[in-house]
């Protein structure tokens, strides 16, 4: 397939070798952070956590996959800053590279057992860490796929972030497989520690692949001719103060997919439902399956068709389809459950989660692009990571009131209908017209010339 001429005069091939750079970074990237997403449900509680109060133990252990959210915004203003002053392609390697050494690291840490309270202060600690770097990930790479991409095309080559995200959590959850089906004794001692160890590939792969990029054309021109901002935050709240918040309530979204894969396996593997961890990972490892044909196709069509009725029926239909799929997961049938779990997660989620990358980097300027998708859609996500630790609590103290959980999630999914009802319609706005305020397009002392 013949590809377009990237804007602003890009290097052939750079549009593509851009899309391939974030599919692989995100994969690599996101397997470290999904992989904590199922030791938390599955694992953690026993390792780290007192085993005399499972439910408290369960609670607390969800509790620490959602530190790394709230860690997320913090992450965002200093790389979202860095980011639009440095280029994206600084921001990219040094994530990648923050992310494999800290995942690492939690494999390496002790257990209660050996060192008593002080293993789950290092847990989170190494959680903060990975907060951190997935803040900086994904808006980094939106923006250099966004930046390099035909201008007709934008949607599907910036929805290679989110389709390397649903592989890196297929890869975690095909490693967990195996693990999961240890002995219960070599999985609380060694067993669990293997799928962190692997990262170490994450630093060496993902900083060979992403040296060789080049920075966007549209970065490089700013820098050229009107100058990076010396404050992107400042220039942000000024001129985007509306896009941010508009962004902040669409990221809202992303309550689907973590109560899918975190509170949603630990619930189906609990003793009130009784199915097995295998049996539900399988769930999750189709479901992303699908997602990855998904993705790009949802993506084309948000290049015809546009941006927001392409969101609007991923967060209608996930409105919806969470209660069918709880409630299949209540019957403690298996063959409810696959179907379900993968029509809700795989194919309509899909239709949000693919165009999101496109949709709110389109909202906003250049010089301050990473800055807004960052802080836009990690303190979204910063909500959405705790969504799991709302839903423990409002499960009741047995984890089992699974509707009044659906009734949540759904709710949580209204904040990004109402963002996508009010948000421009962008995709057929030339890429250096993105964004763009009347004020804009002289230098003033918000400005510096690289």
């Amino acid at each position: 397939m013949s590809v377009p001429a990237a804007p602003h005069d890009a290097p052939p091939g750079q549009p593509r070798k851009a899309a391939l750079a974030a599919w692989i970074g995100s994969a690599l990237e996101y397997y470290d952070f999904f992989i904590y997403g199922s030791a938390a449900a599955l694992i953690f509680p026993k390792v780290f956590f007192d085993e005399s109060d499972p439910a408290n133990a369960t609670l607390l252990s969800l509790a620490t996959f959602g530190v790394a959210y709230a860690a997320r915004p913090v992450g965002a203003l200093f790389l979202g800053h860095f980011g639009d002053r440095l280029g994206r392609k600084k921001i990219m390697v040094f994530t990648l590279i923050l992310m494999g050494l800290s995942t690492f690291l939690i494999g390496c840490l002790p257990t209660r057992a050996q060192v008593g309270g002080l293993a789950p202060v290092l847990l989170v600690l190494c959680r903060v860490l990975q907060g951190i770097s997935a803040a900086g990930e994904q808006a980094s790479a939106n923006s250099m796929t966004l930046e390099h991409a035909p201008p007709h095309r934008r949607g599907y080559f910036t929805s290679f972030t989110l389709n390397g995200t649903q592989a890196g959590q297929l890869l975690a959850t095909l490693v967990f497989l195996p693990i999961a089906a240890l002995p219960e004794d070599q999985l609380l001692s060694w067993g669990w520690r293997v799928p962190f160890w692997l990262s170490v590939a994450v630093a060496v792969v993902g900083y060979v692949i992403r040296r060789t990029l080049q920075e966007t054309p549209a970065f490089a021109q700013q820098a050229a001719t009107d100058g990076v901002a010396k404050l992107p935050l400042a220039v942000l709240l000024r001129e985007h103060w509306a896009d941010v918040l508009r962004v902040v309530a669409a990221a809202l979204i992303a309550s689907v997919s973590t109560i899918f894969t975190v509170w949603a396996l630990a619930y189906a593997t609990s003793d009130s439902v009784g199915l097995s961890r295998s049996s539900m990972l399988w769930v999750g490892a189709l479901a992303n399956l699908v997602a990855l044909g998904a993705i790009p196709l949802w993506a084309v069509l948000s290049d015809r068709i546009g941006r927001r009725p392409v969101f609007l029926v991923g967060a209608v239909g996930s409105a919806v389809l969470m209660f069918l799929y709880l409630w299949a997961i209540s019957t403690g049938s298996y063959p409810l459950v696959l179907p379900f779990g993968v029509l809700t997660f795989g194919v309509v989620y899909s239709a949000a989660n693919g165009i999101w990358p496109s949709f709110y980097g389109e909202m906003f300027s250049t010089r301050v692009r990473l800055s807004g998708m960052a802080i836009g859609t990690q303190t979204g996500f910063a909500v959405a990571g705790f969504a799991v630790t709302f839903a423990a609590q409002i499960a009741g103290p047995h984890g089992d009131d699974w509707s009044s959980v659906a009734l949540f999630a759904s709710a949580l999914c209204i904040p990004p209908i109402i963002a996508a009802l009010t948000a421009r319609e962008t995709h057929k706005v030339p890429t250096e017209l993105l964004g763009e305020r009347p004020a804009q397009g002289t230098p003033n002392r918000d400005t510096v010339t690289a």
